[in-house]
């Protein structure tokens, strides 16, 4: 069977092509994985905007000039293995290529998992490269793959932004505006938020969204773009950008005499990308997830990280499904045309906050 890869131009992401290839043989050392479901989300555009910027076109690199492969967040199954310690039909999960397969090269390998060990990766964030056996994750729960593949990483991002700010002492503001509010990383983020005594947590999304947000109970108040004015300008406030949006980063720092922080995290607006330029008040700075996460590692232990994160998944996975109206339900996408147009609909920003996409390319 083929191995069957979505590129998109990187200049233009609007372009895609299917590239279709004859496996190659593994070496000694490596492992054949058949990536089985993975989640597409306003987050893997970020990838693909920031993709120069922040090394995302590196992790798979394209076969042809100019081209990329955006990263996806799933799970696999090992098909085949020239590795001793990893086996034939074993489950992982982790960050793949936009395929229907991927080959890795085991390194590091531990009861948990292992990192990638190809040469490309070998500068590129620990976080990212590695792979962990389901059978030994502590996340993991059998059943719940998709909420999982869509909402893991993107909460992971979300807990240590809460924990960033939670640790600078929200630089001293108390209100925290969060921009395209309807974003899986942005309610993420809100719902932790929220759980602090005294923060007053106010979303900022479209007038088609601003449902949706005031659904979910975790924001104690919710704007929409163009009433942005209604806020009060005085208000010691940090301003935490999941939009990307530079037309409406100007406004929050034109309109908010007292903006305290303003932290760069997504691009979901990728119309509307660029430069800050010359900006009232705090210069944007872009969050980096996995310093975060070095910085408690160094603090806390791999395992007490580990531990607060996943108490605090089992608290957000629980409110997301909860019923009668669950924050997501899930579409599915089969086969690479069905996935390429999936990719196109999320970049024109079609898709309905309450709907989570996972895809699989094989047909």
């Amino acid at each position: 069977m083929h191995t069957t890869t979505l590129l998109v131009r990187k200049n233009s992401l609007s372009e895609t092509e299917l590239h279709r290839t004859a496996p190659l043989p593994l070496a000694t050392g490596q492992v054949r994985v058949q990536i089985d479901c993975f989640a597409l989300t306003a987050n893997n555009i970020t990838y693909a905007a920031m993709g120069d910027m922040l090394q995302y076109w590196q992790f798979f690199p394209a076969p042809e000039p100019g081209w990329g492969i955006i990263p996806v967040w799933g799970f696999g199954t090992v098909q085949e293995s020239l590795h001793p310690a990893v086996a034939v039909g074993e489950r992982l999960y982790g960050y793949w290529p936009m395929a229907s397969e991927a080959v890795l090269s085991p390194d590091r390998v531990s009861a948990a998992g292992f990192s990638d060990g190809a040469a490309h990766r070998a500068g590129l964030h620990a976080v990212y490269n590695h792979y962990l056996r389901c059978s030994a994750d502590p996340f993991y729960q059998p059943g719940t793959e998709e909420i999982q593949a869509l909402l893991r990483p993107l909460y992971i991002t979300s807990w240590l932004i809460d924990d960033f700010l939670a640790d600078q002492d929200f630089y001293g503001a108390r209100t925290l505006l969060l921009s395209s509010a309807s974003s899986k990383t942005a309610y993420g983020t809100a719902f932790q938020l929220a759980q602090r005594p005294g923060m007053h947590v106010v979303g900022l999304t479209s007038p088609a969204n601003q449902a949706f947000c005031e659904s979910l109970g975790c924001y104690h108040r919710v704007v929409v773009y163009d009433e942005l004015a209604q806020l009060a300008a005085d208000t010691p406030s940090v301003y935490i950008d999941f939009a990307g949006s530079v037309a409406l980063r100007q406004r929050i720092h034109q309109h908010f005499a007292q903006l305290a922080y303003s932290c760069s995290v997504g691009a979901s607006h990728v119309g509307d990308l660029g430069g800050a330029g010359q900006l009232p008040g705090p210069r944007p700075v872009m969050f980096f997830a996995p310093a975060q996460v070095k910085k408690r590692t160094g603090e806390w232990g791999a395992r007490g990280l580990n531990d607060r994160l996943v108490a605090a998944w089992q608290a957000f996975s629980s409110a997301v499904q909860a019923p009668p109206r669950p924050w997501i339900t899930v579409q599915r996408h089969q086969g690479p045309q069905a996935t390429q147009a999936l990719f196109l609909e999320l970049l024109r920003g079609q898709s309905g906050p309450r709907t989570g996409h996972v895809a699989r390319m094989r047909p």
